[in-house]
């Protein structure tokens, strides 16, 4: 049973792949429909085709290889000095810009002339461009949003799920109270076990962080109004000053730990799932987002890491980068643990959103031949047009962006590399959801 659950996982996780990978695509084939611009082929995947059928001028199909995607755009790259035209592949697993200006010339019909994609104004190819990753992001905050506002994540309450008999340091790490250790407060004042804390000094207090403020805030006498069998009573524990974990300014545990002088009562909370509000969600949508670029901007800061892990004894960071092989595991892996339902497809959902968060963010940056490359050219474009017309000078005409060539083989090459050493450190060393 637990291998059927493993591979459940990996399938559904390949499932999710190409619906992201064929959304992605449906952005650049939609907009560029929308300006006319001749799309021959939309495909899902690479190497041997599995399906195809042409609907209208367009081949749509699926491969072999769920590695990425493609459509084909006419006049991507402007006329060379002999006439030619190039073809465009949008994924970013292998060279980009495939097939050399000779083969897309070769798709050219009568009538073509017009329906280039270098002739479109800058601000359509930038938007033609953009609608790929933005396809994502918008998958992403879908996901998200319905995860969280749904379903809900796992959070502490303001139930007692236990209460520690005496005074613990938390950097001591430990749970067996020892001689001399003081009674904590909440024992002391008669605290129990599924008792609901709705009150504090007189406060309503209804989720876990405005009640962990307060006792974080007092030193001294409180006074504590708890639900238990269903009636409320109030308790009066004097709170003492301990070592307790610090909190961020959202009311998370800082990693790593650091401790903190604090007020202490001594209960442990307990958790549930529990749907976000709207502004809650919106709030870690925002973290989440500026916490992928800044992954994607570490990226090379983790590759003498990733090297260790791989062909030496290091160990394999838990914010280690992930490929598609590493993912497909972990959510195989994610199936077989034992744990409600809706909390496995909140869990699953998110790493679909981390895989689309970071579709968005590894194609907006401005190298070619990835997205943001062809925007950043579109944009220069529109700068030197520009600037000609305030200068009166004459129009220096389209962006060659094939000129970068160079460039762009060169970062693919990177990029292909990268991809390899993630491929190798997800075979041996994998990252594991334990």
């Amino acid at each position: 049973m637990t291998a059927l659950l493993y591979v459940l996982g990996i399938v559904l996780f390949a499932l999710g792949l190409l619906v992201s990978i064929a959304w992605h695509e449906l952005g650049h084939l939609s907009t560029a429909k929308l300006f006319g611009i001749r799309v021959p082929q939309y495909m899902v995947g690479f190497g041997p085709t599995l399906w195809s059928k042409r609907k209208g001028e367009t081949e749509y199909g699926i491969k072999a290889i769920p590695a990425g995607g493609y459509i084909r755009m006419i006049g991507m790259f402007p006329p060379g000095k002999d006439g030619r035209v190039e073809a465009r592949s949008t994924s970013p697993w292998r060279s980009m810009i495939e097939d050399a200006r000779e083969a897309s010339f070769e798709e050219l019909q009568p009538g073509d002339e017009n329906r280039l994609f270098y002739t479109r104004k800058p601000w359509k190819r930038v938007i033609v461009m953009f609608a790929g990753p933005f396809m994502n992001l918008v998958l992403a905050v879908v996901l998200f949003f319905g995860s969280m506002m749904v379903l809900g994540i796992e959070g502490q309450t303001t139930k007692v799920a236990g209460v520690q008999k005496c005074v613990i340091e938390q950097s001591e790490k430990r749970d067996t109270c020892g001689t001399g250790d003081p009674v904590s407060p909440a024992h002391a004042a008669g605290l129990k076990e599924g008792d609901k804390i709705v009150a504090f000094n007189g406060t309503p207090v209804s989720d876990w962080n405005t009640l962990s403020d307060h006792i974080r805030d007092t030193i001294g006498p409180a006074t504590l109004t708890v639900e238990r069998d269903g009636r409320r009573l109030d308790l009066h524990p004097t709170l003492v000053a301990n070592q307790v974990l610090k909190k961020d300014a959202d009311g998370r545990v800082v990693n790593p730990p650091a401790y903190v002088k604090a007020g202490y009562l001594g209960f442990a909370s307990k958790t549930e799932v529990m749907p976000l509000t709207f502004g809650e969600t919106t709030t870690r949508m925002t973290d989440l987002l500026q916490t992928g670029a800044e992954s994607v901007i570490a990226l090379p800061s983790k590759i003498p890491a990733l090297w260790d892990a791989t062909f030496a004894d290091g160990e394999r960071a838990a914010d280690s980068p992930v490929g598609v092989v590493g993912a497909a595991r972990l959510t195989g892996e994610l199936m077989t643990v034992e744990a409600p339902p809706e909390r496995i497809l909140v869990m699953f959902m998110n790493v679909l959103v981390m895989f689309n968060v970071s579709l968005f963010l590894f194609n907006m940056l401005p190298l070619l031949p990835l997205d943001g490359g062809h925007i950043a050219g579109a944009l220069w474009e529109s700068v030197r047009r520009h600037t000609a017309r305030i200068f009166r000078r004459p129009d220096p005409g389209p962006f060659d962006v094939a000129k970068l060539m160079p460039a762009a083989y060169v970062v693919a090459g990177v990029f292909i590399c990268f991809t390899l050493l993630v491929l190798a450190a997800d075979i041996v060393n994998p990252v594991k959801l334990t």
